[in-house]
């Protein structure tokens, strides 16, 4: 399975609202805990679309893509837990799982950590993707679980199941059982979506689900939550949430929007001494000042999703609710018509893009 072409189609960026489908050098092995992998299904994932919309600055020329699954086709030498013809799917992020940060559960901060599909790296919106650390990045693909599924392992669903994790351990030392939070996800893309399905498996007390786009809404409500349309007004939404907690406001917050209203609606719908599980991709300020947070006694975990060090926990809930995605493989379409996916996934016109190359 050495012998590969020379080149290869890819998706490559070249600025706001640009990119192209362009013939590429394969990438060969620069390391021997390198791998190379045949990508068999690659995504279009929502973080994304900060850099194709220029709200996150970028250089450009790189090969975009970060959630991609495939078949191992060279191997360093000095990779031992994948092998050639193996089947596997690596976090968005490179990992040793050998420096502090990997051995201390919080392997997005690895201290060679490469963000796939950036110039730091390219990704795997192409036939081929060079794996770097193979042994603490790739991942061989667990047999239950469908290849379309599989895919959302890469970072939608770990990410989602993050913020819900995080959300409730936050409320663990004020004693509160989770069967008795009022929680709220803020964005229902299929991000939030993750998140929701993530968040029933704690059962509880209520979950409401925001978003402006009616179509997302109602998928939110089909997996048990309360839809709420911020667009009805915020007034509206607050006084929903205080409804069903006495007055009070949401025992926890899972914000996945990334933008700087979202995370102020989240601090907005907060009781005193909530928490906020932030996962969204921030680029502005913080929108609460330090005597509101002081004022309320908030508590906020923000940041990137530690892929690689959950997937032993997320693995089981995504194969045990796979079947509730079915809703996100329902735009498959060649490499080759990758300009139209993310001008769809920009408008917002599907709930997820996969590209086979």
């Amino acid at each position: 399975m050495s012998d590969l072409p020379t080149t290869m189609k890819a998706v490559v960026f070249h600025g706001p609202k640009q990119v192209a489908v362009e013939d590429r050098p394969v990438p060969t092995l620069q390391d021997p805990k390198d791998i190379i992998v045949k990508v068999q299904a690659t995504a279009l994932c929502g973080s994304e679309l900060h850099v194709f919309r220029g709200h996150q600055p970028s250089p450009t020329g790189f090969i975009m893509g970060h959630e991609f699954v495939g078949t191992v086709v060279q191997a360093g030498s000095d990779v031992k837990s994948v092998a050639l013809g193996d089947k596997v799917v690596a976090p968005f992020t490179v990992s040793c799982m050998a420096c502090f940060y990997c051995t201390h559960n919080a392997s997005a901060r690895c201290t060679h950590c490469l963000l796939f599909g950036s110039p730091a790296l390219d990704g795997g919106q192409a036939e081929y993707v060079r794996i770097p650390h193979a042994d603490g990045t790739a991942v061989q693909a667990p047999p239950e679980i469908d290849d379309r599924a599989l895919i959302l392992m890469a970072d939608i669903f770990p990410t989602g199941f993050y913020g819900a994790r995080t959300a409730f351990e936050l409320l663990q030392p004020q004693r509160q059982p989770a069967s008795e939070a009022a929680v709220v996800v803020i964005g229902c893309g299929p991000v939030g979506l993750c998140a929701i399905v993530s968040a029933l498996e704690y059962k509880p007390r209520h979950l409401f689900a925001v978003d402006s786009v009616p179509s997302r809404l109602e998928l939110a409500r089909q997996l048990g939550a309360e839809p709420l349309n911020f667009l009805e007004g915020k007034e509206a939404m607050l006084q929903r949430v205080r409804d069903v907690t006495e007055g009070r406001g949401a025992d926890a917050v899972i914000e996945v929007v990334g933008l700087s209203p979202a995370l102020r609606t989240a601090f907005d719908l907060l009781r005193p001494f909530g928490v906020i599980s932030s996962i969204g991709v921030h680029n502005a300020e913080i929108p609460w000042s330090g005597s509101e947070a002081y004022g309320k006694n908030i508590r906020v975990q923000m940041g990137r999703c530690p892929v690689r060090s959950i997937l032993p926990e997320a693995l089981p809930v995504l194969a045990k609710n796979q079947d509730k995605f079915s809703f996100m493989f329902d735009k498959i379409m060649p490499l080759s018509e990758a300009v139209e996916g993310y001008d769809l996934f920009d408008q917002m016109k599907v709930q997820k893009v996969i590209f086979k190359p």
